[in-house]
């Protein structure tokens, strides 16, 4: 091959990576403008985590409900509540809450309220593969983290190209775990109570509640 076509198919082919990431770019921008033109959100889920070397494979199935940064999430039995400020993790089995103060500092956790929009910084991102799910077009848009810290490896995030709603997030752990969630079911601007993000202790009388910071 000559020096001059080795250079022309390199220049192609960075060429054809930009318009690549441009696009998903563009996606994840049409993703994030839809979430915030949302009042609320209420999402049923299925969360799967499986780490062939531990021999680990749970499943899950989960709901949240979400409202700017506020979260209602409900997953294996325990309920996390965060009000803006402090999130009441309530566990039944323990008779126990535990309340924590928001750490704005934890950058690399996907929250709840995260979940929707967390791609929008720290991660390089590229164009994917397309598959279609039962009629669905999902276009997947893989990130990499950029902090050599982070203990994910890459994270796929499978888009409807229709509604430009999320349909799974998989997300692959440099050891070798991997966890995905995928949503069954996306309703938004449904009725709440005033309530909703509040936490009651009056509802846990028997409750031990662990003030943790």
């Amino acid at each position: 091959m000559s020096k001059f076509l080795q250079i022309t198919l390199l220049l192609l082919f960075g060429f054809t990576i930009q318009a690549q990431d441009k696009k998903a770019k563009e996606l994840l921008d049409q993703v994030t403008a839809k979430v915030k033109s949302y009042d609320n959100i209420v999402i049923d889920f299925k969360y799967t985590l499986n780490n062939a070397k531990e021999n680990i494979n749970q499943e899950s199935k989960g709901n949240v409900t979400l409202q700017g940064n506020m979260y209602v999430l409900n997953l294996m039995g325990v309920t996390k509540i965060f009000d803006g400020k402090k999130t009441y993790t309530i566990n039944p089995e323990d008779e126990e809450v535990s309340v924590t103060k928001f750490n704005e500092k934890d950058e690399n956790a996907i929250t709840p309220s995260k979940m929707l929009t967390f791609f929008n910084s720290g991660y390089k991102f590229a164009w994917d593969i397309v598959q279609n799910v039962k009629g669905r077009k999902i276009q997947y848009i893989k990130l990499i983290p950029i902090s050599s810290k982070d203990q994910r490896k890459e994270i796929l995030l499978g888009i409807d190209s229709q509604t430009k709603n999320i349909y799974n997030l998989i997300e692959i752990g440099k050891n070798g775990t991997k966890t995905t969630l995928t949503v069954n079911s996306f309703k938004t601007n449904q009725p709440l109570s005033k309530n909703q993000f509040t936490f009651t202790e009056s509802k846990y009388p028997n409750y031990i509640i662990n003030k943790l910071d």
